[in-house]
């Protein structure tokens, strides 16, 4: 018989989400990548004409379920949307101009734009299936050359941003940019320990992870803070004298 620790263990390793997360939150996300994909056709359509309507980003699915999924998410934030997809961009129709061996090609495109998205900060996943695309790119897409950067991909891409910031303004416990998330309030007197973990704390410990983390450092102080107020507000019930009157 498998123990519940067992279980644990390979849900772990499968990288399986247990945070619950709330139905209004599914439905809202999944209603907000309904109202962008139809944005992002109904302009490509409108800019680029009932021809060239197909030609669509596909990657703009991914970046859809990133930012109505996970707004607050580090690599959702609009540099990476922005920075991610143009350097995808440029680097996948250079390689479909320059290399003519389509595997050679998409290979080159999509090592390129990781490496390059590490060094100008702009990690955002869906690039990569950006560059693949445009590395192998159809005749038309080869004919377009740096101008199918412009239209469709950075179309694409600013119609997705406005989107996103505009729909997920309608809900206040969203955020979108993440910088836009109201202060929050003044931490009880019980969380005084909070002040022991410093910002140069949180950088040193992200440091020796060497890895991209994707959570913010406001977002583990919060954390921090919260685990912090509930444990001194567990101990405070515990330690709590016990009045004669209520013995009686």
């Amino acid at each position: 018989m498998r123990t519940p620790t067992h279980s644990l263990t390979w849900l772990k390793l499968l990288g399986i989400e247990l945070s619950p997360v709330s139905h209004r939150e599914r439905l809202v996300s999944a209603l907000g990548g309904f109202v962008a994909i139809i944005a992002v056709y109904w302009t490509s359509q409108r800019v680029l004409g009932p021809a060239a309507s197909p030609i669509l980003v596909l990657s703009m699915g991914s970046t859809a379920a990133m930012l109505f999924a996970v707004p607050h998410g580090a690599l959702s934030q609009p540099w990476p949307l922005l920075g991610g997809h143009l350097t995808a961009g440029l680097i996948g129709i250079a390689c479909l101009l320059w290399i003519p061996e389509p595997m050679l090609a998409a290979s080159a495109a999509t090592g390129l734009t990781l490496g390059a998205m590490h060094y100008l900060r702009c990690i955002h996943p869906p690039a990569g299936a950006t560059a693949l695309a445009a590395a192998l790119g159809n005749e038309t897409v080869k004919a377009m050359g740096f101008g199918f950067v412009l239209a469709p991909l950075m179309l694409n891409v600013m119609v997705i941003l406005v989107v996103a910031i505009a729909f997920n303004a309608l809900f206040p416990w969203r955020r979108y940019p993440a910088a836009l998330v109201r202060s929050a309030p003044a931490a009880p007197p019980s969380v005084a320990a909070y002040e022991a973990i410093s910002h140069e704390d949180f950088v040193y410990a992200l440091s020796q992870l060497d890895s991209y983390i994707d959570v913010s450092e406001d977002d583990l102080l919060r954390i921090y803070a919260l685990a912090t107020g509930r444990h001194h507000d567990l101990q405070g019930v515990v330690a709590a004298p016990v009045s004669p009157s209520a013995i009686s």
